[in-house]
């Protein structure tokens, strides 16, 4: 793992986190320090390590249309339901809310993801083939940080549609 990687997850995915809570009113220590320790280890560890893996299996120098989608494809498929349900649990077991680890995280991750979709491909498409890999996971992270926001409210207001 890579200070930066590290460092970026560290700063840039707790803060998108750190607002989404203050804005659904639940922020608490627990949970800043638990998505701070989160976002510098396994987050830095895994996302990065992918992008790394994406660029072996179709690199970015390949001219074809297809390739890039299929980068971009990739991506979205990494960050699928199962993965945003992951971290919500993770939020979950940060505030010490562990009732709310059941199985409607899986309907409001997968609502959440369904819509988020379309500009989910559109900006990872960006990413993955105009940004060298050494800033992938930096601008990811601010992206994620937004997407962290969308997130967390997601499962207030998704849950009103299940």
């Amino acid at each position: 793992m890579k200070v930066t990687d590290s460092l970026s997850g560290l700063f840039i995915y707790t803060a998108g986190d750190t607002l989404a809570a203050y804005l659904l009113d639940e922020f608490s220590i627990s949970r800043l320090l638990g998505m701070a320790i989160l976002s510098s280890t396994l987050y830095s560890l895994e996302i990065p390590a992918y992008f790394k893996w994406i660029d072996t299996k179709y690199p970015n120098t390949q001219q074809f249309f297809s390739d890039k989608l299929k980068r971009a494809a990739l991506v979205v498929i990494f960050f699928n339901p199962l993965w945003i349900a992951r971290h919500l649990s993770f939020i979950y077991l940060f505030t010490g809310n562990w009732q709310a680890i059941n199985l409607s995280l899986l309907n409001i991750s997968l609502l959440s993801f369904l819509i988020n979709m379309p500009l989910s491909f559109c900006c990872n498409y960006l990413m993955q083939n105009h940004l060298a890999l050494k800033w992938r996971y930096s601008v990811s992270s601010l992206y994620a940080a937004i997407l962290t926001v969308y997130y967390a409210m997601s499962e207030q207001l998704f849950e009103m549609l299940i």
